[in-house]
């Protein structure tokens, strides 16, 4: 299965990693492993998580806090829409293509 990633994606890992890391070096790329992980995961099994909102699924990281909101698209693409703190801004990504 093929990966996209939308475009707001790479801003939103690289302000979860620098984060991570201001609390303690190596944190940042440890969650970008678990992030990495998760989304071998979702692809192995796209269909296994839960439905948000019509075609968005969601799953949740396992060691951090964070959702990942993907759509199962055409042709065997997996594209994850937005990467969120469980526990912020409810609606944030929901409207990603």
């Amino acid at each position: 299965m093929k990966v996209e990633y939308h475009p707001e994606i790479e801003h939103e890992l690289r302000q979860i990693i620098d984060f991570y890391n201001e609390r303690s070096s190596g944190l940042g790329i440890q969650f970008l492993n678990e992030f990495e992980k998760q989304i071998l995961n979702i692809t192995s099994m796209p269909t296994r998580w839960l439905i948000v909102k019509a075609d968005l699924r969601r799953s949740l990281m396992k060691r951090f806090p964070y959702v990942i909101y993907f759509r199962v698209l055409k042709n065997n693409v997996l594209r994850v829409t937005a990467v969120k703190h469980q526990r912020r801004y409810p609606d944030y990504g929901l409207g990603r293509k």
